[in-house]
């Protein structure tokens, strides 16, 4: 019997869990109180935890064409198929689909030998666009301002939508002992979706209005003296013509309409919403109209980079940031890095890339399987899981000669596949993960690899080692690929970007393993500056306005 402290991993609240291990894989699990996401609190996803204990169902070993062979055989066959790709076909003929279920580890390694030796940006993830894109076209790097610790501290909380109060149980829990702590809670959600939330104002407005609502609720912000002037001079940049294009639509009795509320109810949200400078809005990243609202609200507002008042929207899987991170998708390079020639030298020199990727991103979605039907694309490689990307998935193998999947189940439809790979369930998994508010987690594998199961870093190495690059992909622990990752974030890492991992260059293996969570970037933007090129953050154009000005 032993007690492991690990995480949830089913979404990207980061909860952090201890558990109890015995024989026979028999598992029990509890909230970890002295987890800084959950406190002890735990939701039911956690059971999904005690169900993957079964072995039933699982794959548990490399199948080459449905038939069983082994480690060595498939790495060397990969290693040789994947070789002549390239070989005959160049760079940008390799692709990746990442899921979720992965661990920063896993992203890394995925990221560097698909850019770095494959050439290539292809990559179809669960998180492109969405939250990552607005939060780096508002502050200039993918950032998320909040933290959980900030519900508490909040004077008035601004929950947006079903969805939250619906599928994160553990912050509606946080939320509640908010209020009873004296925060002021406004919940603004369809009619009949969450009536059952104790609240000091409940607004039933349809997820399509939120948006206008919002709008409506800057509006007014700047119509009253709420928005400072010179922060805006000095901290954030303004599209021409952004105010005057507000107006259009976003008046109390347009907005009043657009929601089917009465005027008087609109304006005694504004002024609950204005009477505090401690505003937290908490929503779902799902609506990129209401997410691009609600950063507007929040930076014109200056109501960002203090404790208890930030926007925090949630989106992405359970290790969502994590992949972003590491730049593990299409339009972002590495260690949050874009396509620039300094970055692409700077990131090639540090990996020692033989192949590096030279293009301003990759394909992705529809644009990915374009390459694939004219040839352009010979081969996918996928790991984690993603149901909703089974369509994309099944219609993708099949228009590639090589197709390669890395998955911990027996998939009922898996005969596409030229190779499948065996890899580890959650409760296997030993590496690091980032929660939605920059916390970094220690995994820790609470049960023994059954069969031929592997981590999926463990797998990508061993091809690129048996490709000849063995000395970039040196790893013989999680805590090697930690290392790196941490060393790229700070390397020529001047300040412009707030991802710096650098306190944990020189960790040891023994310090990984008894690794705490901590949260990267303190409290990001605190006095008014952004990583952008004059410093400011920029508000998000309204329809079809151009974007501000960054000189």
């Amino acid at each position: 019997m032993a007690i492991v402290r690990s995480q949830c991993g089913q979404c990207a609240v980061g909860c952090g869990i201890r558990v109890l291990t015995g024989e026979d894989r028999q598992l029990r699990i509890e909230g970890d109180a002295t987890h800084p996401a959950n406190g002890g609190l735990l939701c039911a996803r956690a059971r999904v935890l005690e169900d993957s204990v079964d072995l039933d169902g699982r794959l548990l070993d490399p199948l080459v064409h449905g038939r069983r062979q082994s480690w060595d055989r498939v790495i060397a066959q990969l290693a040789r198929r994947l070789s002549a790709i390239l070989a005959r076909h160049g760079p940008g003929s390799i692709a990746l689909h990442v899921g979720g279920g992965l661990l920063t580890e896993d992203y890394y390694v995925a990221n560097k030998l698909m850019k770095g030796f494959f050439g290539s940006a292809h990559i179809h993830a669960p998180w492109r666009g969405g939250l990552a894109e607005l939060q780096r076209a508002a502050y200039g790097e993918d950032v998320m301002p909040a933290a959980c610790e900030d519900i508490g501290r909040a004077g008035v909380i601004l929950l947006l939508g079903a969805t939250i109060s619906r599928d994160y149980p553990v912050l509606i829990d946080r939320v509640q002992a908010a209020r009873a702590d004296g925060a002021r809670l406004i919940h603004v959600a369809p009619a009949g979706e969450g009536d059952a939330l104790e609240a000091d104002l409940h607004l039933p407005v349809a997820q399509d209005s939120i948006a206008r609502l919002i709008g409506g609720l800057l509006l007014h912000c700047y119509d009253t003296g709420l928005v400072d002037p010179d922060w805006l001079t000095h901290g954030v940049a303004v599209p021409p013509g952004y105010w005057d294009a507000l107006r259009r639509g976003h008046d109390i009795w347009s907005v009043a309409r657009g929601c089917g509320l009465p005027p008087a109810s609109i304006r005694a949200f504004y002024e609950l919403w204005a009477a505090d400078g401690r505003a937290l809005t908490l929503s779902s990243a799902a609506d990129d109209g209401a997410s691009s609202a609600i950063l507007n609200l929040h930076l014109a507002t200056g109501r960002i980079g203090r404790p208890g008042a930030a926007p925090f929207l949630i989106g992405g899987g359970a290790n969502g940031m994590g992949a972003r991170e590491v730049g593990c998708k299409a339009d972002s390079l590495a260690a949050h890095m874009g396509f620039d020639a300094d970055a692409l030298a700077r990131t090639a020199r540090f990996w020692g890339a033989r192949n590096m990727v030279q293009e301003t991103g990759g394909l992705e979605g529809e644009a990915l399987l374009e390459a694939m039907r004219d040839g352009r694309v010979k081969a996918l490689w996928s790991i984690g899981a993603d149901a909703g990307a089974a369509p994309w998935l099944t219609e993708a193998r099949a228009l590639v000669p090589l197709s390669i999947r890395a998955t911990d189940r027996a998939e009922p439809d898996a005969t596409g596949w030229t190779f499948q790979l065996p890899s580890a369930a959650w409760i296997e998994k030993d590496g690091t993960l980032t929660g939605m508010d920059r916390l970094i987690s220690r995994q820790r594998r609470l049960l023994d690899l059954p069969g031929a199961a592997r981590p999926d870093w463990w797998m990508l190495t061993k091809v690129a080692q048996a490709m000849g690059w063995n000395d970039a992909f040196h790893y013989e622990w999680a805590a090697d690929i930690y290392r790196e990752h941490v060393r790229l974030t700070a390397y020529q890492n001047d300040g412009m970007r707030l991802l710096n991992l650098k306190r944990h260059a020189p960790i040891s293996n023994p310090a990984y393993e008894e690794l705490t969570p901590w949260r990267w970037g303190e409290l990001p933007f605190d006095e008014g500056c952004f990583p952008t090129p004059d410093g400011r953050a920029r508000l998000l154009p309204v329809g079809d306005q151009p974007d501000a000005a960054m000189s």
